[in-house]
């Protein structure tokens, strides 16, 4: 093996990310009937919930450096087929298949890789990692890159995004999402791949429009195609918001995506337009952006210490790299402007994703308009870039300079409130209008238990919902300790609402203060049925995946409806702590108002890795998918040729010798 050799792992455990139900599966099923018990309601009838994960496809070397966040792309989904003379009944079918990149193409014929292609997080973020074996990896990928161009391979590497962390729905297209590269098209509910999207058209498609779309024009234009993993669908105007995080100035891009379709919802919004990678003012430095804030009317970027730049490498720092003696601050500029940003500055903190975020509108008596007069956000806010880390098996490193103590925090994942002020108040002579200081409001966190992998109804995204749900842990933090995984044993649901209240009646300490200060015990004791928070704990042994929302028709309240989430009962492992071939997982139907019954459970063929981030697509969307006159497929054989003429032979042997040393 080229570069990391040196550093292959010589730990007495496994790596927690690579064992157990963390280990990859690679058996792919096409759509095939499951058993269920208890009854399926009648709103899921002709959907799909699909989730998305790392599933490494190259994995001999289990000592290799390894991170949660690695591998390629696989999305796991259960469909409900509609049967029955009336199509009144529902069959559950399961249905898994690796999304296919270049990067995964290009190692499916590459018979010599025992490690994948790209490097792992964990070498880029692990400070005993040397210079030399970083730029040994770097080239290494390179090397593999160049070679998939060359004569005798069946696909070209063009770009690298492995498409492995969350899946979405915009303008007729199941978009799978990874920030190193653009959003992928897959078509539901086979999870067969289209092709790349590039804001205007996916490969593939017959309909579109032409042009170069995200990338543009230029030598570093594929730098623009890096788009974050969680783009965001306004459920009033349709419009598709997304970002994209660069190493060159100036180092973030943003795009709003209009769609087709009607309006399903009317909203007050300030205008309509469309942008493509317009610049985004005000960032100095490349860093690690994951997710954005989105309101009907404001965007809110996330400048945080956590840097991601190659430049690292040449300050003696690891390429990803996170300074708690820095400052976070939050970007706010109306939808249309990313020009125009008002930026608000805190203490140090990690946040890689948000809940919600909403615009507070009044009238502004001058002008007699409506005007946003603060924008909300909801976040899982970290305390420490601890997860980076523990999710490569790696010890946190100790800061180089000294913490303030007045900025010391315990490590901890809260769900996190933020009010930023954007209205204006009248001079003393009565005019005009002064714009307020910017100066967060109100930072302070809901609960103290842990929080993350946040979603909600999806009709009350960028609106005030009431409720919030997420996962928990009741035995560990999200920043689990060195060797051990990060394991979902509870799911929330939060009355956010309600506890935004409580916390402007009666503030808690900013920044470091809470809400409610119960821990999970205190809250599963309760009997308190307007309890804000409502935990559903997993039997012993079991561990679930991030939930996703389904409303019932008609419904009683935003939170009438249920819950979807993966499941798996850890009994199944051996005494090695190892999952057998027969080892299954299952999906639970929870009644998302009462938080304590499993309605249904889908009992599945095989295990589902625990994974990253999903979504449920209703059966309007299925329908209505754009046409696609091609699917990207397979390879027939792992580097076949037809040649037999002396020189190919040549080559293809020097080829050989080349991928091994590289392997």
């Amino acid at each position: 093996m080229f570069g990391p050799r040196e550093r292959r792992r010589r730990k007495s455990h496994a790596h927690p990310y690579l064992s157990g139900n963390f280990a990859p599966v690679h058996r792919i099923q096409p759509l095939i009937p499951c058993s269920c018990t208890g009854e399926i309601p009648e709103e899921l009838a002709g959907g799909q919930y699909v989730r998305n994960g790392g599933n490494p496809v190259t994995n001999e070397d289990l000592g290799r450096d390894a991170h949660w966040f690695d591998g390629d792309g696989m999305l796991s989904g259960v469909s409900f087929r509609r049967v029955g003379e009336k199509g009144n009944e529902v069959c559950p079918e399961f249905v898994n298949q690796y999304i296919l990149t270049d990067v995964f193409l290009s190692s499916m014929v590459s018979p010599w890789l025992r490690t994948p292609i790209l490097p792992s997080i964990a070498t880029l973020v692990n400070p005993l990692s040397s210079l030399i074996s970083i730029i040994l990896c770097v080239f290494r990928t390179i090397f593999l890159v160049i070679m998939s161009h060359l004569p005798g391979s069946q696909r070209a590497i063009k770009k690298i995004s492995v498409a492995n962390t969350a899946i979405l729905y915009h303008d007729g297209r199941a978009l799978a999402t990874c920030e190193s590269g653009p959003p992928m098209r897959v078509a539901l509910p086979s999870l067969d791949t289209i092709g790349w999207f590039n804001g205007k058209k996916a490969e593939g498609e017959l309909v579109g429009e032409g042009g170069s779309g995200f990338g543009g024009d230029g030598l570093l234009g594929f730098m623009k195609e890096w788009t974050t993993a969680h783009p965001r669908v306004d459920p009033g105007t349709s419009e598709l918001i997304l970002f994209h995080s660069t190493f060159a100035p100036p180092y973030v891009h943003y795009s709003v995506l209009p769609s087709t379709s009607q309006r399903r919802v009317k909203v007050p919004v300030l205008t309509s337009s469309r942008l493509i990678t317009a610049p985004v003012a005000g960032i100095s430095s490349a860093k690690m952006m994951h997710d954005f804030g989105v309101t009907h009317n404001h965007t809110i970027i996330m400048d945080l210490p956590l840097s991601l730049d190659p430049l690292n490498l040449a300050r003696n720092k690891p390429v990803v790299s996170y300074d708690p003696t820095s400052r976070s601050r939050f970007g706010v500029f109306p939808r249309y402007e990313p020009y125009n940003v008002r930026w608000f500055e805190t203490n140090a903190c990690c946040i890689f994703h948000t809940a919600n975020s909403w615009d507070s509108l009044s009238i502004n008596p001058s002008t007699g308009r409506q005007e946003t007069v603060d924008v909300n956000m909801l976040t899982c806010r970290l305390t420490s870039a601890s997860l980076v880390f523990s999710a490569g098996d790696i010890a946190a490193p100790t800061p180089i300079h000294a913490i303030p103590s007045s900025t010391i925090e315990d490590d901890q994942c809260r769900l996190y409130y933020y009010q930023f002020p954007l209205s204006t108040s009248q001079t003393p002579s009565g005019s005009p209008f002064l714009q307020a200081a910017n100066q967060i409001t109100h930072q302070w966190a809901l609960c103290a238990i842990p929080f993350e992998f946040p979603s909600l109804r999806e009709s009350m995204s960028m609106s005030a919902a009431k409720y919030i749900y997420g996962c928990s842990l009741t035995d560990s933090s999200f920043g689990a300790a060195l060797g051990r995984a990060v394991k979902i044993d509870a799911l929330v649901k939060v009355d956010v609402e309600t506890l935004i209240t409580r916390g402007k009646q009666n503030p808690p300490p900013q920044i470091t203060g809470c809400v409610d200060t119960r821990n999970t015990a205190e809250i599963l004791a309760s009997q308190d049925p307007n309890d804000p928070i409502r935990l559903f704990k997993m039997p012993p042994g079991w561990y679930a995946q991030e939930p996703r929302f389904v409303p019932r028709e008609n419904g009683n309240g935003e939170d009438d409806g249920w819950l979807l989430t993966y499941v798996f009962d850890e009994s199944q492992l051996g005494p090695d702590g190892e999952c057998s071939a027969t080892a299954k997982s299952e999906l639970w139907i929870i009644d998302a108002k009462t938080m304590n019954e499993v309605v249904a459970r889908v009992h599945l063929p095989q295990r589902v890795p625990y994974g990253l981030h999903g979504s449920w697509f209703p059966e309007y969307q299925i329908q209505h998918q754009r046409a696609a006159a091609r699917f990207r497929t397979l390879p027939l054989s792992k580097g076949a040729s037809e040649s037999v003429s002396s020189a190919w032979e040549t080559w293809m042997s020097t080829r050989r010798l080349i991928e091994r040393f590289l392997a």
